[in-house]
């Protein structure tokens, strides 16, 4: 529960704390004091969308702290744990900053969270009733989704064991309608796909052809000068006979050798000289030989062997410009393609196992819808009778209320009821859905009774109820607070009001009055015991404080409230 509420620069509020704690808390206060506000401050500890325009005028943003009393186990402890926050004794921080440009920042157990964590942790300690919340009971999911908090833990089980089921058998079946649906396309992308792959493994090409081949194109196109280039060095280098007189290479560095030696023993500084001239000729004779060889391999028949790499090359070009950029893409494309080939023939088979599987997943998803509706249809007889009970305990005694479950509908997320909450104000009236026929005052109740209800079942740490009492007055408004009373119970209850009845019932009475500048201070937020309660219960019946017949008004409508509650 939340043990208290700490609010700055939020609306009208400059600065209030609520002390709250267990019980029946009733909030009141003159319109326009703030009292929404409260209800404001709540949502946005539970992560509630955050408006800049609740930011009080002149203030560079709204701050809100609650300190929650908490177990040091289970859902909570542990969310709290995973955001890097602490749980010190029990009590558990949560905070909420709006700044005045729309900026929004929590803190959940002394460290910055996402605002997410609070809209989670929410679900676990909090259940706000406004008068949207209200309204929202007209619609079918909400009525679904009271039933199913109702029917309690074998529904739930049910449902999470449904829900997986429909899942699986609903992706099974949209896979099934996409490959059936591509199936022409699937088609025609393998007819393309096999005679591309057919192509390419008639070319056969191989990494690094294209440039091998691009090399041995250009020495081909240049034959003649690579013939005559080798020639004419061979002669000078070692040529068989001597021309116009001008010796080879060979002969000059042998002369020039034979010169030194007749003169090296007269100085044997010339002896590795002659040694070098020696070496020299070795090699002069071995590029002698080697240009001798690459003469000889030169092909005499190039012209034919250049159309033939050219054909090839022009063969590798046609593959790079229908199938990739580079010979190496079209390698790829070869290695891959033929991956995607497998998948494309293996459609048929897949389809084939997915038309089974979508066959059985529909019978276990019928089994399994059949089991949610057969509980929630149990679960439906026994809520409407219990919450006719507390309408009748509610100032409408006569009315009945109706929680029917149609079955007949296709599957989804939630099986496949629809669930209608009926109400016959009175006896020869005709049951409408609350969704049309229900008035306000009679919503109102209808919630409560509910909740009241619901509390046996699915037991809430804390409800938040503001205006709960809209469009009642009287003898009904009085119920209501006993009820309200009875909720609080087995959880905390903490109800913004503008009815006596209702906070007579109360066992923390809180009071937001405005301050003399038209803004609510700190010391506007008080406790109210004793004469200032009665004081504030006269205001709220007759709207004189000091009223001697509203006074005694209201300590007799506290008596009764007292009397009523210790008699349950």
């Amino acid at each position: 529960m939340i043990d208290e509420l700490g609010i700055r620069d939020l609306g009208v509020i400059a600065e209030a704390t609520l002390p709250l704690g267990p019980g029946f808390t009733a909030v009141t206060g003159e319109t326009g004091a703030g009292k929404t506000m409260v209800v404001t401050a709540l949502g946005l500890l539970l992560g509630a969308r955050a408006d800049a325009g609740a930011v009080r005028s002149g203030a560079k943003q709204a701050w809100v702290e609650g300190r929650w009393l908490v177990p040091d186990d289970g859902a909570v402890a542990e969310r709290v744990a995973e955001t890097g926050g602490e749980i010190e004794a029990g009590e558990l921080l949560l905070g909420r900053s709006v700044s005045s440009e729309g900026r929004s920042r929590a803190v959940v157990g002394g460290r910055s969270a996402p605002v997410g964590v609070l809209t989670e942790l929410g679900e676990e300690l909090v259940v706000v009733h406004g008068q949207a919340d209200q309204q929202r009971l007209r619609s079918a999911v909400a009525q679904r989704d009271a039933l199913d908090r109702f029917a309690g833990a074998e529904l739930l089980a049910a449902l999470t064991e449904y829900r997986g089921a429909f899942t699986a058998w609903h992706a099974d079946a949209a896979e099934l309608d996409r490959l059936t649906l591509a199936r022409d396309e699937r088609l025609r992308e393998a007819v393309l796909l096999r005679e591309a792959l057919e192509e390419i493994e008639a070319a056969d090409p191989q990494p690094g052809e294209d440039v091998e081949l691009a090399e041995r194109a250009d020495r081909l196109s240049n034959l003649e000068d690579l013939r005559l280039a080798a020639s004419q060095a061979h002669t000078l280098v070692s040529a068989d006979e001597i021309v116009d007189d001008a010796p080879d290479a060979v002969t000059l560095v042998d002369g020039a050798k034979r010169h030194l030696e007749r003169v090296v023993e007269h100085d044997a500084a010339l002896a590795p000289i002659a040694e070098a001239l020696q070496n020299a000729g070795f090699l002069l004779a071995d590029a002698a030989a080697e240009l001798g060889a690459y003469l000889a391999s030169l092909d005499a028949d190039g012209a034919r062997e250049l159309e033939i790499v050219q054909e090839r090359r022009a063969l590798l070009t046609s593959l790079v410009r229908r199938h990739g950029s580079t010979l190496d893409q079209v390698l790829d494309f070869g290695r891959t393609g033929g991956l995607r080939l497998v998948e494309l023939d293996g459609d048929d088979e897949r389809i084939e196992q997915l038309a089974a599987s979508v066959d059985e997943g529909a019978v276990v998803v019928d089994r399994l819808a059949t089991r949610v509706s057969e509980l929630r249809t149990d679960a439906a007889g026994r809520l409407a009778t219990a919450v006719t009970v507390e309408l009748a305990a509610l100032a409408m005694p006569d009315a009945r209320l109706t929680v029917t479950v149609d079955s007949e509908h296709d599957p989804a997320p939630h099986g496949r009821d629809q669930v209608t909450i009926l109400l016959q104000p009175h006896p020869g009236a005709e049951p409408r859905s609350v969704s049309k026929g229900a008035s306000g005052g009679e919503l109102s109740r209808v919630m409560l009774a509910i909740e009241v209800v619901i509390a046996g079942t699915d037991p809430v740490p804390t409800f938040v109820f503001d205006e709960v009492d809209a469009g009642v007055g009287g003898a009904a408004a009085i119920e209501i607070g006993r009820r309200l009373a009875r909720l609080a119970e087995r959880s905390q209850v903490i109800v913004v009001t503008h009815l006596a009845q209702v906070a007579a019932f109360a066992t923390n009475h809180l009071s937001v009055v405005k301050g003399t500048d038209g803004r609510v201070t700190e010391s506007s937020v008080r406790r109210l015991e004793g004469g200032d309660r009665e004081a504030e219960m006269a205001r709220l019946l007759s709207g004189l404080a000091e009223s001697e017949s509203g006074l005694a008004h209201a300590r007799e409508l506290l008596d009764l409230a007292a009397e009523r509650a210790t008699t349950g």
